[in-house]
């Protein structure tokens, strides 16, 4: 046997004379000889009797290309042909392989990647060509939509910029006090954000900073330097409500009454004053505005400040850490909370409790968070703040999480909470106190 593209071997060609070509493969040729090709008219008037090769027509020749791997060049497929013969005799010798449809969660044969470009238009190879090629930018409709198109769609929600009333208004004026004698519960960031959140939507909001510190003067981007009027003028000086607050910038339905370090001297000042734990109440009713809602942030103490806070106020929001410390101080406050309700408000009534800080990752915060509703029940709002640094990096900018980063879980978290807060006030009227 030679190795020039013709076997010579009589066993397969049936004589030593008559070579067969690796392409012999017309329909009508048999690998057992001569006697089953198709009969040459003009064998009998050749001498000898024997018939030549008759060379194969291109027609016939023609076989469909079928594409495997590793036989492409160029991107185009080139057809394998086999000689019929050889393979008659191999194949008694490989035992029959398993198809893809009698074993189960069989992985079919991937289809080789072809350039439609390198077949010619027209021809079959450019047709299954075309059909096996994908774009890697056509998206499947299995396919979800985008994070950023998600996130985008949430501040589109959250800031609202058609200026619709999409959260519903109270019928009357609801204060809110967001009291905790531990500090860092998020107190003031739950005031700042709960209060943006709301006037986006359509409610009048007005904040009340009664933290000597100022930081919800800073979230709101208010100037609380010293010499600016603030809420110490309205609880010592008994200066109007309104000559103090100060609008908000880019949130037409926002105002705040800043604080500044004056407001540290108010305790020792204000023992001395007559009716001294009622001072903020007569300021809030004196406005001359009607607001939706009021929201004072206390300070983290149980003194005057706090007091004068819980008179005024209706309804108590305490923001609770998902941490052992911040449930170990909650009963001491629910203690005032009612010593005030019985000499001072007896209107004030604990109506929301805020889950803060949550970090899903530990157990704590689902023992602290079984707890917290195990104990409060229905008061406990479903929306859960989780930790999220946006939330924290919003305030060193002068603004809230709402219009620094909208389509942060923080602010989607707060924007929750804020609706679920409006929707319960509409549920459940209270008693104006403006």
């Amino acid at each position: 046997m030679h190795d020039d593209g013709r076997y010579d071997d009589p066993r397969v060609t049936g004589s030593a004379g008559d070579p067969v070509s690796r392409e012999t493969d017309y329909p009508s040729w048999s690998p057992e000889g001569p006697a089953s090709r198709p009969p040459d008219r003009g064998a009998a008037a050749r001498p000898g009797g024997v018939e030549p090769v008759v060379p194969e027509p291109p027609a016939a020749r023609a076989a469909p290309d079928v594409p495997r791997a590793g036989n492409s060049a160029g991107g185009r497929v080139i057809p394998i042909r086999r000689n019929a013969s050889a393979s008659a005799r191999f194949e008694s010798a490989v035992p029959p392989q398993p198809t893809p449809d009698s074993v189960p969660d069989a992985i079919p044969e991937p289809v080789p990647f072809t350039d439609p470009s390198a077949s010619p238009v027209g021809s079959p190879g450019a047709a299954a060509a075309e059909a096996a090629y994908v774009s890697r930018e056509t998206p499947t409709r299995e396919e979800d939509d985008p994070p950023l198109a998600m996130e985008a769609m949430r501040a589109v929600q959250i800031l609202n910029p058609s200026g619709e009333v999409t959260m519903p208004r109270p019928e009357r004026t609801r204060v809110m006090c967001v009291a905790n004698q531990k500090g860092g519960v998020g107190k003031t960031t739950t005031t700042v954000n709960l209060a943006v959140a709301l006037a986006l939507h359509g409610n009048r909001v007005l904040v009340v900073d009664l933290d000597p510190q100022g930081n919800a003067s800073t979230g709101l981007n208010v100037p609380h330097h010293t010499g600016v009027p603030d809420v110490y003028d309205c609880l010592i000086n008994s200066v109007p409500l309104e000559e103090v607050a100060q609008g908000v910038e880019g949130i037409p339905n926002l105002w705040c009454v800043p604080a500044t370090i004056d407001l540290a001297g108010a305790e020792i000042e204000l023992v001395s004053v007559v009716a001294r734990e009622s001072r903020l109440a007569r300021a809030i009713a004196a406005y001359p505005g009607h607001f939706d809602y009021v929201f004072i942030d206390c300070p983290p103490s149980l003194g005057l400040l706090t007091v004068n806070a819980l008179v005024a106020a209706q309804e108590v929001l305490i923001p609770i850490q998902c941490e052992y410390y911040a449930l170990e101080g909650l009963n001491q406050l629910i203690n005032n909370i009612n010593l005030v309700r019985q000499h001072l408000n007896p209107k004030l009534d604990v109506s929301t409790i805020l889950l803060t800080m949550y970090d899903r990752r530990t157990r704590l915060a689902d023992a602290v968070e079984q707890d917290v509703r195990n104990h409060f029940g229905d008061k406990v709002l479903q929306a859960v703040i989780p930790r999220n640094v946006r939330v924290s990096e919003a305030p060193s900018y002068g603004q809230s999480v709402m219009t620094y980063d909208p389509g942060s879980r923080g602010a989607t978290s707060y924007f929750e909470a804020a609706q679920e807060i409006a929707e319960r006030g509409v549920k459940e009227p209270v008693g104006r106190n403006a």
